[in-house]
């Protein structure tokens, strides 16, 4: 069974870390998929972000890391999987995961696996953390 973990990843934090390892042993493939929208302003390149997420799960066979650049729930379809994974860390999060799972699921007939953030990691955003970057602070702690 193969699950799809998307986002922009922009950075992969050790909050995505977490719950790539929480649903590893759920499903017998989990493909990163790293969302590319051209008109969004992204830190690291699409080319980066890959090369840097795969090198954390270089030593996991069951994961595999590409870009895409179309609706989830197509990229889901190219990949034959029946479960997108998302992390929720707050209420607001689980509101708008919840809305887009509905669409996905009507759309695509794709089911959604919400796995909810670990307490101590739930303020930790990739926004959180450009942001961070851009005042030059140390952010090797929010990153695995």
């Amino acid at each position: 069974m193969t699950g799809i973990f998307t986002g922009s990843f922009d950075p992969f934090t050790i909050g995505h870390d977490d719950i790539v390892r929480r649903a590893l042993p759920l499903f017998d493939r989990i493909v990163i998929g790293i969302g590319v929208n051209e008109h969004k302003k992204y830190a690291q390149t699409t080319e980066e972000r890959i090369e840097n997420i795969s090198r954390l799960y270089a030593e996991e066979p069951k994961i595999e890391v590409k870009a895409y650049g179309d609706l989830t729930v197509d990229f889901a379809k190219s990949e034959g999987a029946h479960y997108i994974i998302k992390g929720v860390r707050s209420m607001k999060d689980f509101e708008y995961e919840r809305e887009q799972a509905e669409i996905n699921r009507r759309i695509g007939g794709v089911e959604t696996l919400l796995l909810f953030a670990d307490p101590q990691l739930a303020s930790i955003s990739s926004s959180m953390v450009r942001e961070l970057m851009h005042f030059g602070r140390d952010v090797s702690e929010f990153l695995p």
